[in-house]
Parts: structure tokens; sequence; C-alpha cells
């Protein structure tokens, strides 16, 4: 994942995990206050709190290769690269590992779509695009032991890593395929960390009414199966393989740029658009009223 603003970086030595646990421990606190509030939450209220305790208790460094540990910018380049534990316990992104192209994903965003998302205890959540696993682990903690979470990840070694990063979750199923391509189960909410062209069918139709679909849009089904919409915020993801289709990349590329992407409101599925339309597709179309 990539976001449009690089953090600073500051320095605040940890030391290692072995030499100073209580210290590292108050690091990942004062980081997961801090991320929530970049995300507009209050950590001692609600779903900011239960963001921030996940945040807290789960070792960011368990889910990013091993030190030194290189921190870089939203197109790649590389800010500061240390061994230091406290480089990873600030709004930044950490590549996964060399020939993958991928990152950590940047918190604050993910904190302000998992607030969203408003997991509850017990509901049963798909995660698409979930690298080696550390936001799947946010998910677990927010849906609790009854709830359940299936991640997807087409990367077989991310997948094998995410299995082992996971295996202490048994509310959790790792499976190494594509998020884009059925079966998927039923479920209350789905989230994607990849990006794709258009909302998928299958996507969609796994929601269970009152469920949601998100990442930067969020969709939400109703119990009349009409669907609420909206775009979040601005962010940039590696391709979902199997959700590309070059049409329809061209369609939304062109709704951008005529603007006024906050004004969707709705999501329809028919190929029936009226005046109110802000893109469609096959299918689907996305509506300001």
């Amino acid at each position: 994942m990539e976001c449009d603003k690089a953090p600073p970086i500051q320095t605040d030595p940890i030391g290692t995990e072995e030499s100073q646990p209580q210290r590292l421990q108050a690091h990942r606190r004062s980081y997961a206050e801090h991320i929530t509030a970049l995300a507009g939450l209050t950590p001692s209220i609600g779903m900011g709190r239960e963001i921030a305790d996940a945040l807290a208790s789960i070792p960011r460094e368990r889910f990013v290769s091993p030190p030194p540990w290189r921190i870089v910018s939203p197109r790649g380049d590389t800010l500061t690269v240390s061994c230091d534990l406290a480089v990873l316990y600030q709004n930044v992104l950490v590549p996964l590992g060399a020939g993958f192209g991928l990152n950590n994903g940047q918190p604050s965003l993910h904190a302000t779509c998992l607030n969203a998302l408003a997991p509850g205890k017990g509901e049963r959540a798909v995660h698409v695009g979930a690298g080696t696993g550390y936001y799947t682990a946010v998910l677990a903690m927010l849906v609790g032991e009854t709830g359940r979470v299936d991640a997807y990840e087409i990367e077989p070694e991310l997948a094998r890593q995410a299995t082992a990063n996971l295996a202490e979750f048994p509310q959790v199923a790792v499976h190494s395929r594509s998020g884009a391509e059925g079966p998927l189960p039923d479920c209350d909410l789905l989230y994607v960390n990849a990006a794709a062209a258009e909302p998928l069918a299958i996507w969609l139709d796994a929601l269970h009414p009152e469920g949601q679909a998100g990442q930067m849009l969020l969709a939400t089904r109703k119990a009349d199966n009409s669907y609420a919409a909206r775009f979040l915020c601005s962010v940039r993801f590696v391709a979902c393989v199997g959700a590309q289709n070059a049409q329809a990349e061209r369609v939304l590329d062109a709704a951008f740029r005529r603007g006024n992407w906050n004004q969707v409101r709705s999501l329809f599925r028919n190929d029936h658009p009226d005046e109110s339309c802000w893109c469609a597709g096959n299918g689907w179309w996305l509506s300001t009223r």
C-alpha cells in the first residue's frame, strides 16, 4: 500500500525487544494512540480504543522483513535504514521483503478504514490482500474470539508468512489464493487491500445485509438489497489480480478526473444509470443520490 504523503522519520531509540521489553511496550502504546489520533479517533473511547488496543498489542516487527528495517516513501524511495525497533512504531511504510514490491501499509490509513468498517465482536470478516497478516491480526482482535476472519493472499510466500504470523489467532484462516475469485464465504464485512477498477459482484454478493465492503470505496448493503456508498480517502494500492478491467479502469479514471467523487452516496447493481450517475460499469453504477 502507498499513500500520498510520507511522514517524517523521528528517532527515539528503543533497542531490542529482549533488552528493553518495558520501554518497547510503552512505545507501542504511544504509537497506537498516535495512530488513532491521526485517524481522527479518540484512543480511549469506542472503536478508537479497540483499534488502539490492537495496535498496542501486536508486534509489527513480526510482520515485516528482518532488520535492518528500511523505511520508504510512497514512491519507494528509502527514507532511513535502522536496526532499532523505534522506526517501526511510527506512521510509516515498511517493505515486506525483496521481490514483492509491497509494504506493510500506513497505519493511520488502516485505522481510518477499520473505524469506518466498525467490526463487531462475533462478526465474520473477509480480508482480501492480507500480505503478511498485520492488519488481519487487527481485524481478528476487533471481531474477537467468537468472530471469524478469512484472509486471502495471492503471493504464496506472503501467505505462508501470514499463516505463521497468525497462528495464535484460531479465528483466522489464511487462504493462499486470489480474493477476487469465488467462492467467498458470506461475511459481515469485507476489507480489500488491493486496487480494483470496479466493485466485484462476488464481493458485494458475499455481504450479509448491513455488512460493508470497504477500502477507498465503502459500500453498505441494506436490508432491501440497495447499497449506500461513499469514498473514504485517496490511497494507492498494488493491483488486485483478477479484479482489473481495462475498460472499467478507463471509465473510473475519467470519473475521477471530472471530480465530485465526494458526492457519491449510492451504488446500484443494474445497467440503467440515471442523471445522478457518477460512474457506471458492467452491471453497476455509482450515484450522487
